[in-house]
C-alpha cells in the first residue's frame, strides 16, 4: 500500500515541478475545497447555537471562501471564528493563486509574441553585420595582395 502511494505522491510532485503555475493553481483549488468541506463541518460542530445544520454549515464555509460574506450566518463562539479565519485564508489565497497564475500566462504570451518579434529583428541584423564584416576582411586581404578564401578581389574600378 505505500509503495502505491509514494509513486502516487512522486507522480504529483513531478507534475507540479513540471508547470508550476498549473501545479500550484491545482494545490490550492484541492486545499480550498478541503478547508471549505471542513469547515462547514467544524463550524457546525463548534457553534451549533449560530450554525443549526450541516447544510448551513456548508452554506456559510461556502460564502466564506469565496469572501461574498452575506452575513445571514455567522458563527458566535471562539473555535467557530477561529474556524472562519482559516476559511477565510483558504478563499484569499486560492484567489490570489488564480490571479496570478491568469497573470502569468498573459505576460509570457505577450513575452513570446514580443521576443519572436525582436529575436527576428536582432536574427536580421546579426546576419548583416556579418555580410558587412566579410566584405571588409576580403577588402583588407584585396588591399594587402593576399587571397582569402571565398573572398573576390575588387575590380579596378574598386567595385
Amino acid at each position: 500500500m505505500r509503495p502505491r502511494v509514494q509513486k502516487r505522491i512522486d507522480r504529483w510532485s513531478e507534475g507540479v515541478a513540471a508547470n508550476p503555475f498549473k501545479g500550484a493553481w491545482r494545490v490550492i483549488a484541492v486545499a480550498t475545497v478541503a478547508v471549505t468541506v471542513l469547515g462547514g463541518l467544524l463550524v457546525r460542530l463548534t457553534d451549533p447555537a449560530s450554525i443549526p445544520s450541516v447544510v448551513t454549515g456548508f452554506w456559510w464555509s461556502l460564502q466564506t471562501v469565496t469572501t461574498v460574506g452575506y452575513g445571514d450566518v455567522v458563527p458566535a463562539s471562539v473555535a467557530g471564528r477561529a474556524t472562519a479565519a482559516v476559511v477565510m485564508l483558504a478563499g484569499l489565497s486560492f484567489l490570489a493563486v488564480t490571479t496570478a497564475a491568469v497573470t502569468n500566462a498573459f505576460v509570457e504570451a505577450a513575452a513570446r509574441r514580443r521576443g519572436a518579434h525582436a529575436d527576428d529583428t536582432v536574427l536580421a541584423e546579426i546576419k548583416r553585420l556579418r555580410a558587412e564584416l566579410e566584405q571588409l576582411r576580403a577588402e583588407l586581404l584585396a588591399a594587402s595582395g593576399k587571397d582569402a578564401p571565398g573572398a573576390r578581389r575588387a575590380g579596378p574600378s574598386g567595385s
